[in-house]
């Protein structure tokens, strides 16, 4: 007796419904947890230290990279301090608890001279990449999107834009809120390069505000963290 195939499609439907199942069961619980996978935080690395450092930097001899995480300084409740400075703590996005940072720490011989550090973003089209140049006093001395995505770049990337951020420091951006992109102060004097991308704008805004917070609590709020090595420029 000749035993009957399965109809075309049986099995196949069934495994569809289970991935189906599967994929909305996770989906339920990254949104019941506030995690999102698609923006997941990563570190921030300059993609040619060399090159760039000595371009931000020209006066540097070499640098150190030094890599910090919330973590180290403590626990969730520095993660939440943190989120709670920023201005927006339901909305967690590109940080985390045990996420890694590169911090490059400038040299010129053995004196030190300042830092670069970047962080993530999500900006209207795609992931942003925000570095900001400090003095030893987290005063800001040089701004670089090393990455973006959007029709206006350019106008963001051109030296005007980023010469607006010369000089400000933490406590300017303390008074920008990241949730309705209003401010006072030297902030709010911060002009729009593209009108038309006014997320993008906001979400360079926040991102350097993260920025400072990250370097307060990792550098200056903070003992020294631990340098893995020493590269000198070449």
């Amino acid at each position: 007796m000749r035993s009957r195939s399965p109809q075309p499609g049986v099995i196949t439907g069934t495994i569809n419904s289970s991935i189906i199942m599967g994929l909305a069961f996770f989906a339920l619980f990254f949104f019941l947890s506030g995690y999102s996978p698609a923006f997941g935080a990563v570190g921030c690395d300059l993609n040619d230290p060399d090159r760039d450092v000595k371009r931000l930097f020209p006066e540097s001899t070499g640098y150190k990279t030094s890599y910090a995480s919330i973590k180290q300084r403590g626990s969730e409740k520095i993660l939440e301090a943190v989120e709670q400075r920023l201005g927006d703590p339901h909305h967690r996005e590109y940080w985390g608890l045990f996420d890694s940072y590169s911090i490059y720490e400038i040299l010129s011989g053995k004196k030190k001279i300042g830092y670069i550090h970047g962080v993530n973003q999500k900006g209207q089209f795609g992931g942003l990449q925000i570095f900001l140049v400090l003095d030893l006093e987290g005063t800001i001395t040089g701004f670089y999107i090393q990455k973006m995505t959007s029709q206006y770049a350019a106008q963001f990337r051109d030296a005007k834009f980023g010469k607006q951020f010369s000089g400000l420091t933490i406590k300017d951006f303390d008074q920008y809120d990241v949730i309705y992109g209003k401010s006072s102060g030297k902030v709010a004097e911060i002009k729009n390069p593209a009108p038309e991308a006014k997320d993008d704008f906001t979400a360079i805004l926040r991102a350097t505000k993260k920025n400072l917070i990250l370097m307060d609590v990792f550098v200056y709020s903070a003992q020294p963290v631990k340098s893995t090595k020493e590269t000198p420029s070449r």
